[in-house]
């Protein structure tokens, strides 16, 4: 008898997926590149940040639409699929399973790696960092790998944890700069003089990190138990709670030390903030809560990765789809899509580190993997979108043209967006990015069962 993936989550671990996999990493790793785009100007980065939690409410709340009518395997493979036909399905969860779910993880292996070594003193580029990344990436997959149960649970008590700091330091760190004049100040005074344009587009297209990963949630649509009307809950409650966390966080920030010194200290500028207003020993206990809300995110991510192939796999397409669709009968897990998703985390986690050096090790083709991904799966949106007004003849003018109609405005804003902030980079991305579809192509053919 075939083994199948198993109806194991409900809706609180379904919406702490689209919290705790959003909220954790970006917000603390973006927050001072928003800052530097923006010359400073904290109103200007602020607006960028209700821009792009926008853009992420319009499409998740498309996707909870289609949540109520498309249930079967993989969320956003789904709905390409229904939408715009096996091919391009195909297409996406290969993009998913090859590029976008496992830079995404490296990346944030790699962030938690820097935030761990902020808290014990380590240089955030040294050889530690990247040891410690590693083994971040091998436990998270170990746990989700071995019992995704566990995994489910992980992420659950992560994303309450990681609620704590953000709120304290929005609260407590608005309130203390309201009284001392930092926050009038910061709102007040413009660090360096941007064109504002440009600096509000590569703003926007940072914060596509920091809100980035809700469409993940979609990947346990098998699991989740009654998806048909968790999953739309999820996505919507979800990304309205992360956007309001975000603003909060931001502004308390602005309370807690001045926007020169958040630009300049990086990393650093989090633990900084945290200690002005919470004393050395409340601000380093409170970056121990950044670093396990990072973890929580890696969780998240990995639980999307190592369902990557098996997406495809179990619609008999792809490479060895009889190999990759098979789930263990004592995790009830697809564990070869798993071993094949790590794999490619630990390619990417390379790229990553090499990228990013000073020299540079792939020349021209360094591009930021944290970024130029996310920016393709909302290029990705538009065609499913546009086919979605046509197709759902039974849904009122609201959810069938007003909001897809918000949702492609805003993903193509996306798009213009990265062309602006990241240059000739994203030309040199797409080289590599058609490289991928390529090979993907090779395999883009239904198999016959054995």
């Amino acid at each position: 008898m075939e083994q199948k993936l198993t109806k194991k989550y409900g809706l609180f671990t379904a919406m702490a997926m689209v919290v705790g996999i959003v909220v954790g990493s970006g917000v603390f790793f973006k927050a001072e590149k928003i800052l530097t785009a923006t010359g400073g100007n904290l109103p200007l980065g602020i607006l960028a940040w209700l821009i792009g939690g926008a853009i992420m409410i319009v499409c998740a709340y498309n996707f909870a639409v289609m949540a109520t009518k498309y249930e079967y395997v993989n969320g956003i493979v789904d709905y390409a699929e229904v939408t715009m036909g096996k091919s391009y399905g195909y297409y996406v969860g290969w993009f998913l399973a090859m590029v976008y779910y496992p830079t995404l993880t490296s990346v944030l292996a790699w962030i938690s790696a820097r935030y761990t070594c902020v808290l014990l003193g380590f240089d955030i580029t040294s050889g530690e960092c990247l040891a410690i990344a590693a083994f971040f990436l091998c436990a998270s997959y170990a746990v989700n790998a071995l019992s995704p149960v566990l995994a489910g649970k992980f992420q659950v008590a992560t994303t309450i944890i990681k609620l704590i700091p953000l709120f304290l330091m929005g609260i407590v760190g608005t309130i203390a700069g309201l009284a001392n004049g930092m926050t009038v100040q910061n709102f007040t005074t413009v660090v360096e003089e941007v064109p504002a344009g440009n600096a509000l587009l590569t703003a926007v297209v940072a914060t596509s990190f920091a809100y980035e990963g809700w469409i993940i949630a979609t990947s346990i649509n098998a699991e989740l138990k009654d998806a048909k009307k968790n999953l739309p809950r999820a996505l919507v409650g979800g990304t309205a709670i992360i956007v309001l966390v975000y603003i909060v966080y931001y502004v308390g920030l602005a309370g807690a030390v001045t926007n020169a010194i958040l630009m300049e200290s990086g990393e650093a500028g989090a633990k900084l903030a945290f200690t002005e207003i919470f004393s050395t020993v409340g601000g380093t206990a409170l970056m121990v809560f950044v670093v396990i809300s990072c973890l929580g995110t890696l969780n998240g991510l990995m639980l999307g990765c190592t369902r990557g192939l098996y997406a495809i796999a179990v619609r008999n397409r792809g490479p060895k789809p009889e190999t990759f669709s098979q789930v263990d009968r004592q995790t009830n897990m697809p564990h070869n899509s798993a071993v094949f998703g790590m794999l490619l985390c630990g390619f990417w986690l390379m790229y990553f580190f090499g990228a990013n050096l000073s020299t540079g090790w792939f020349g021209p083709f360094c591009f930021d993997s944290s970024e130029l991904p996310i920016v393709t799966i909302y290029a990705a949106y538009i065609p499913i979108f546009i086919m979605f007004m046509k197709k759902e003849t039974d849904l009122g003018a609201f959810k069938r043209f007003v909001m897809p109609i918000l949702g492609i405005a805003g993903a193509c804003f996306m798009v213009y967006a990265a062309f602006v902030s990241h240059g000739m980079a994203v030309w040199f991305y797409l080289i590599i990015f058609a490289v991928v579809m390529i090979i993907g192509a090779a395999f883009n053919k239904e198999q016959k069962q054995k």
